[in-house]
């Protein structure tokens, strides 16, 4: 008899290789960087990755990648991350790196000025960080831990805030460098990876953002979970919206 945790990785599994499957995220000879922020979805992608990279279909290379912000109250245990990447048999690259937070907390009290919030400078920096280590490396792939909660969240974000219908696609590829960026677990429910950490015992960062609560994902996520309580088929119709529309794979 299966165990939780055996029908959890398998079903995550299961919609892991379809994404990829499906919108081609991974190919053969592949050279595949992830953004390791020691959060459950990152981790249970590392872990995705690194077991299906041992079985060579298809044939691939990963390595990980943690980003320090040395300024900012945001950490994770390096020493468990070694650990976790050591079982992979997945090579893991920590840099630190910082941005100027005093500003951007101006930046956030004074909302009426047209400056980039706190949460978008710390990201930037972190995505900088990996686009130039995925060069140094001869990387061809940037792998996200984005789930489909995430992208539907991005949707109504867009559609609310911004009046374009859009989202983070599964699928980016980049006209002026040659890096694409995936997002392999688009398709795995954030309820799925929430449990599956709990289950396999990943260990929680020792601190979380402190600009996590100063954005409108965190109150559009409660909006989706409001909308599915009163219609079932919210998620299903999002996505299929999504589809539709050619919202998931893109050239930028």
């Amino acid at each position: 008899m299966r165990t939780e945790v055996d029908r959890l990785e398998r079903r995550i599994r299961e919609r892991f290789v379809k994404a990829f499957v499906t919108y081609r995220l991974l190919e053969d000879d592949d050279h595949v960087l992830v953004g390791l922020s020691g959060g459950k979805d990152s981790l249970c992608l590392l872990e995705m990755l690194g077991k299906r990279a041992r079985i060579d279909q298809p044939r691939f290379k990963v390595e990980a990648a943690h980003i320090r912000m040395d300024n900012i109250a945001y950490e994770t245990s390096t020493d468990y991350l070694e650990r976790f990447c050591r079982e992979l048999d997945v090579p893991l690259h920590i840099i630190t790196t910082h941005f100027d937070s005093e500003a951007a907390e101006e930046n956030t009290l004074h909302s009426s000025q047209k400056t980039k919030p706190a949460c978008f400078l710390c990201s930037w920096n972190r995505r900088k960080q990996l686009f130039n280590l995925a060069q140094q490396l001869g990387c061809n792939k940037i792998a996200l831990g984005h789930h489909q909660d995430d992208l539907l969240c991005t949707a109504l974000m867009n559609l609310l805030y911004q009046g374009r219908f859009g989202t983070m696609p599964a699928l980016l590829r980049m006209r002026k460098m040659p890096l694409s960026i995936i997002r392999p677990l688009c398709m795995v429910e954030e309820k799925d990876i929430k449990r599956y950490a709990e289950l396999r015992h990943y260990e929680r960062q020792l601190k979380l953002c402190p600009y996590e609560k100063a954005s409108h994902r965190n109150d559009t996520s409660l909006m989706l979970q409001q909308l599915e309580l009163s219609n079932p088929e919210t998620r299903y119709s999002l996505w299929n919206a999504l589809v539709r529309d050619n919202k998931l794979v893109e050239d930028y």
